[in-house]
């Protein structure tokens, strides 16, 4: 064929360009995939070294599939160290307190008042009150039953309104 190309080579070269595009879609689908979990998860300390440690064993998006509270997620991260999970005691504690202040279910009826603290962001007065309360008055049965203890910030229960199980 004179004057241009051979049709093997026209489809050489379309074939070349299509695999070029698909690569290229494959690259942009996958970053925009991770960083929509890295999106999932709230900014705060400890999510570096959340992301870090789960990654090594498994999806850290695993970490939504299992809504767990304070303690049942301490007894995780010691099952994860003794199979072999690697971080430093400080990544440890970080990664405690990470999920402890953004992922724990709060069992508002049953917590003592140090995990209140820690789950809801509140002094040890404010969690103080909340068991108070509830030993006084009986369990809570909604947010706004929580949100009438004397101190409760509301902004904090409505931030935290999913997690809290009654």
């Amino acid at each position: 064929m004179e004057g241009g190309m051979a049709p093997r080579a026209i489809i050489s070269t379309m074939n070349r360009r299509s695999l070029f595009a698909l690569s290229c879609s494959a690259v942009v689908l996958v970053l925009t995939m991770s960083a929509a979990m890295q999106d999932r998860f709230p900014t705060g300390p400890g999510k570096a070294e959340l992301v870090k440690v789960c990654s090594s064993c498994h999806e850290p998006d695993n970490v939504f599939a299992y809504p767990q509270t304070a303690g049942e997620w301490a007894d995780t991260l010691q099952k994860m160290a003794q199979l072999g999970a690697e971080a430093t005691p400080d990544d440890w504690r970080l990664i405690e307190q990470y999920l402890d202040a953004n992922l724990a279910l709060i069992p508002i009826n049953a917590a003592p008042a140090v995990e209140l603290q820690r789950t809801m962001d509140v002094t040890e007065a404010v969690a103080d009150a909340i068991v108070k309360h509830r030993k006084e008055k009986g369990g809570f049965k909604s947010v706004d039953d929580v949100k009438k203890v004397p101190g409760v910030d509301a902004s904090k229960v409505d931030a935290r309104k999913d997690r809290l199980i009654f």
